[in-house]
């Protein structure tokens, strides 16, 4: 079984690859050190298993997770935590594989011998009973065969683009295969529906205006490269939008 080990700190992945050296069976083919990297050289090396620490800086374990969970060949994701019982009874309670931190040889050992795979919705029961953060901060986009992380903060809008949903970013666009449903759903309190094939940043609309043909659209802030056409907002999301930027 190949084995891709993620952890911010070294001395950590150090005792993992250790306790995976004098075992059968199992090949550790990478280390990582943060969860952008751990996604990267999982879509390259396609591992059978990713040991995955919870608590990192950027990419949180439960975020790259999703990540994993999204890719061709996802992997099965074993869980490395010191947290507290609430983590430990939501994991147990769907099966999911879990080592504690300290990592003691034979349950780690376990662990990996009965990981299996999540599904996504999984891992958002997972978090939430957890009382960890169950939102992204980042959304996953595959550009020519590579995969590409873009933060949430950088988007100004999602749009639908016939099965895709096109991203306009501060970097450009990119197409990825999240539902707008599920977009807005994950994103509301940062995002408002102004049509119904786009959600926009409520902290890049300057203002709404009325247009030369009677139409209301949301003007951006300085940096936009959206099509005008593109943010005509529809009668029934006028007051909402109002509503959002006021508040905001």
């Amino acid at each position: 079984m190949k084995v891709l080990i993620v952890d911010d700190e070294k001395p950590a992945r150090d005792r993992l690859r250790q306790i995976l050296q004098d075992e059968d069976g199992f090949e550790v083919v990478a280390e990582a050190g943060n969860g952008h990297d751990a996604v990267s050289l999982a879509a390259e090396l396609a591992p059978d298993i990713v040991l995955l620490d919870i608590r990192m800086p950027g990419l949180d374990g439960i975020e790259t997770a999703r990540h994993l969970n999204g890719l061709e060949r996802p992997p099965a994701v074993v869980f490395a935590t010191a947290y507290d019982e609430y983590a430990v009874d939501a994991f147990e309670a769907r099966a999911i594989g879990y080592v504690l931190k300290p990592v003691r040889r034979s349950r780690l050992v376990a662990a990996l011998e009965h990981a299996s795979k999540l599904a996504g919705n999984t891992l958002q029961e997972v978090a939430s009973e957890a009382h960890m953060d169950t939102q992204r901060r980042h959304v996953c986009a595959r550009v020519h065969g590579e995969l590409k992380l873009i933060p949430i903060a950088d988007v100004w809008c999602f749009l639908a683009d016939q099965k895709y949903v096109r991203v306009e970013h501060d970097n450009g666009q990119d197409l990825l295969d999240d539902s707008l449903k599920s977009l807005a759903d994950e994103f509301k309190a940062l995002f408002v529906r102004i049509h119904r094939s786009a959600l926009v940043a409520v902290d890049r609309i300057e203002r709404i205006e009325k247009a030369a043909d009677g139409s209301t659209r949301a003007v951006l802030r300085h940096g936009s490269h959206v099509d005008d056409k593109e943010l005509i907002i529809s009668r029934r999301h006028v007051a909402e939008v109002r509503r959002r930027l006021k508040e905001s």
